[in-house]
């Protein structure tokens, strides 16, 4: 049952998500809009974890398996992706490069700009003998 109910509150959620796309003439899926309402939910504590942890957590569990209907449908597209397989594969590559190299360039300057203990006026903590 408890499962059953944490799947309705996600399904309800999904289904405000799908409200506010036909309301809102924005290019937005609907499922963006149902994980910001989700994620509003969870953050404001109207939700909490507990209400939809398990749910959520099978659901992610088998996510794999709805990206099968996906992949025979490319296959089943093939020729008419065939001529643009070398500039897709190409891109990917690229931005793929692009986005990991931002994201450790933005980590690192977080990681130099994160205030130390030290400069913030706490007391250091007293190291402990590793014996």
């Amino acid at each position: 049952m408890k499962y059953l109910r944490q799947f309705c509150i996600i399904l309800i959620v999904s289904f405000l998500g799908e409200i506010l796309h036909v309301l809102i003439p924005l290019p937005v899926p609907a499922s963006v809009y149902g994980l910001v309402l989700m994620l509003t939910a969870l953050c404001t504590g109207i939700l909490k974890t507990e209400q939809v942890g398990a749910a959520a957590d099978f659901l992610i569990e088998i996510m794999p398996v709805m990206f099968i209907p996906a992949a025979v449908g490319l296959l089943d597209a093939w020729p008419v992706l065939k001529p643009v397989c070398l500039p897709v594969i190409a891109i990917t590559v690229i931005t793929t490069v692009i986005v990991m190299a931002v994201t450790g360039q933005v980590t690192q300057r977080m990681i130099r700009h994160k205030p130390r203990k030290k400069e913030q006026g706490l007391p250091e903590q007293p190291r402990q003998n590793s014996q």
